[in-house]
C-alpha cells in the first residue's frame, strides 16, 4: 500500500491519534509506504528523540509498529519535515532529495518503489527433544553447588 499523508503544524492531538490508529492497523495488514508533510520539526532522526509530547508519539508510533523513516536529509532549510515511513525498506529504493516545485520552500523528494517483492519461503524446523541424550546435563546440574554459584546474586543475574 502506498500512501500520502499531510498534517497540518496546528493538528489537535485527537487528530494525531485517530492517525496512529490507521497507520497501525494499516503497517500489520501489507507492506506499506507513506510519504508526506508530517509537521514535526522539533524532532532529531538522528538519535529520534523529540521535544514535545506530539512528535514523541509520533517517534513512538513508528517504534511500535516496526516502522523505518527513510529520508535522512533536510526537505525543508535544515529540517526534516516531509517523510517516508515503511514497514519494508525493500520496496523504496534511489531515494533523492533536491530542487523545488514552484515557489514551495520544501525541497523535492524523489524516489523508486519497486513493484515486486519475491516472496521467500522460511522453514523452521523443531527439535525432537524425546530423541535427545540429556544425560551430559543431568551431570553438569548435578555437579553444580547451585548454593555457591547463586550465592550474593540478584535474580536477573541469577
Amino acid at each position: 500500500m502506498v500512501g500520502v499523508y499531510y498534517r497540518p503544524p496546528d493538528q489537535e492531538e485527537l487528530t494525531d491519534k485517530v492517525f496512529f490508529l490507521q497507520l497501525q492497523e494499516a503497517s500489520r495488514s501489507q507492506a506499506l509506504v507513506l510519504l508526506g508533510d508530517f509537521n514535526h520539526p522539533n524532532i532529531c532522526w538522528r538519535s529520534n528523540t523529540a521535544s514535545c509530547r506530539q512528535s514523541s508519539r509520533l517517534l513512538e508510533c513508528i517504534e511500535d509498529n516496526f516502522l523505518s523513516q527513510v529520508i535522512n536529509t533536510p526537505t525543508q532549510e535544515d529540517t526534516i519535515l516531509d517523510l517516508e515511513v515503511t514497514n519494508a525498506s525493500e520496496l523504496v529504493g534511489d531515494v533523492k532529495i533536491g530542487g523545488s516545485l514552484g515557489c514551495s520552500d520544501h525541497a523535492l523528494v524523489e524516489l523508486t518503489l519497486r513493484r515486486e517483492m519475491r516472496i521467500t519461503k522460511s522453514i523452521v524446523r523443531t527439535l525432537n527433544f524425546r530423541r535427545a541424550n540429556f544425560q551430559l546435563f543431568k551431570e553438569i546440574v548435578r555437579r553444580t553447588p547451585w548454593e555457591t554459584v547463586l550465592r550474593d546474586r540478584g535474580t536477573e543475574q541469577s
